[in-house]
């Protein structure tokens, strides 16, 4: 009968954790660690199966912990950015940010200044980020592949890469290769036949910057004049190195100096992008070199800089910004997807994007010294006749 009377107290009103210390004859706080398993205290085996017993009977239910909020979870937005030192970069970012900002969302930058041990640090912190997706501004590194890969199954992932990469997330793509070509397709045009090209360290890590130099190679191997290239990169430490705010223009001013120590036959110097194409110039000014009657000159990624009318930079536009936006937008429908899910199954899409590269002409390219006055004499010669 005292049973059922208990029982029959419970209707109507929902048990506590009171009731279960009285029903087993403990303290309201043995309960609370009898049940949420915290046995801080030693309890007898008698104990825990009298505190277990009565909260079955009564239908004694722990309260459910309230979930974090998904405040942050669904406004934020993570970027992995190699550094930001780089004008470039600079230009992804902004682009990101004005998608992300029109969608209500806020960005984490994590730099890892092309660091192994910070990239980690920074996938592991993932999980308490919570973010409602991830964009790389440049490939991943290698040994992290895999895991962003696994990753890219429960956050949507976006990469800005090397088109020749092979991942199964989705990606905003730029051919490399593609670039160096057209840079080199317009010094051949202009009659260069001697040319040096100066890059950062040319390692397996960084196989976007290999791709751009091999396809310049490859366009004036086609021509015939494959030994008419000079490759100068840095010494791989410099990649070791936290990135200074004029590690690339140094670049570009350091080689360009030896370049013109051992090579002093060259017509033209190509910098990898237009922070080295910078290095390049004022290492050519202070060794009184006029450009572009002297020595062309051409970088790449039409940065605002190269647009200056004191530079006049000849470089190549492959819409930097836009990459930014797109990659964005692949974010988002990623998440509008996952949100309003029409079945059970939801399709795997991987989305890859892609923009033609443009040459831009400007005041830092000409003929070479000397092939524009024989033009323009045989422009006079023709006029006669």
């Amino acid at each position: 009968m005292a049973e059922q009377s208990c029982e029959v107290e419970q209707l109507g009103k929902k048990v506590t954790s009171s009731d279960v210390a009285k029903h087993a004859g403990v303290s309201q706080a043995t309960v609370s660690m009898v049940l949420n398993k915290k046995y801080n205290v030693s309890f007898s085996r008698e104990v825990i199966e009298r505190v277990e017993h009565s909260a079955e009977e009564l239908g004694y239910e722990l309260p459910k912990r309230k979930r974090k909020r998904e405040s942050r979870r669904e406004k934020l937005l993570v970027v992995f950015c190699p550094n930001l030192t780089n004008p470039y970069y600079v230009m992804l970012l902004q682009g990101i940010e004005a998608r992300a900002t029109e969608q209500g969302y806020g960005l984490f930058v994590c730099n890892t200044q092309r660091s192994l041990v910070l990239e980690e640090q920074y996938l592991k912190m993932l999980s308490s980020l919570n973010p409602r997706g991830v964009i790389y501004t440049c490939n991943p590194s290698r040994c992290y592949l895999e895991m962003i890969e696994e990753l890219s199954k429960t956050i949507p992932f976006a990469i800005i890469n090397n088109q020749n990469e092979k991942l199964e997330v989705d990606a905003v793509e730029l051919d490399n290769s593609k670039l160096g070509r057209i840079m080199a397709r317009h010094l051949l045009d202009l009659g260069h036949k001697k040319v040096a090209y100066i890059a950062p360290p040319l390692t397996v890590r960084q196989k976007q910057r290999s791709k751009r130099v091999e396809g310049f190679l490859k366009e004036f191997s086609e021509a015939g004049l494959a030994n008419g290239v000079v490759i100068k990169s840095a010494n791989e430490s410099i990649d070791q190195d936290v990135p200074g705010i004029d590690s690339e223009y140094r670049i570009g001013y350091d080689l360009t100096k030896e370049v013109l120590e051992e090579h002093g036959d060259v017509t033209a110097i190509v910098g990898l992008n237009d922070m080295i194409a910078f290095g390049i110039l004022d290492a050519l000014y202070d060794e009184k070199y006029k450009v572009p009657n002297d020595m062309s000159v051409m970088g790449c990624d039409n940065t605002l800089f190269s647009k200056m009318r004191k530079l006049s930079l000849t470089t190549i536009e492959h819409f930097v910004i836009y990459k930014g936006r797109d990659a964005c937008d692949i974010i988002m429908k990623k998440i509008k997807s996952a949100d309003q899910k029409y079945g059970e199954i939801q399709p795997i899409s991987i989305y890859h994007v892609e923009y033609e590269p443009q040459l831009v002409a400007r005041g830092t390219t000409s003929y070479p010294p000397g092939k524009k006055t024989k033009i323009n004499a045989k422009k006079k010669n023709i006029n006669k006749y």
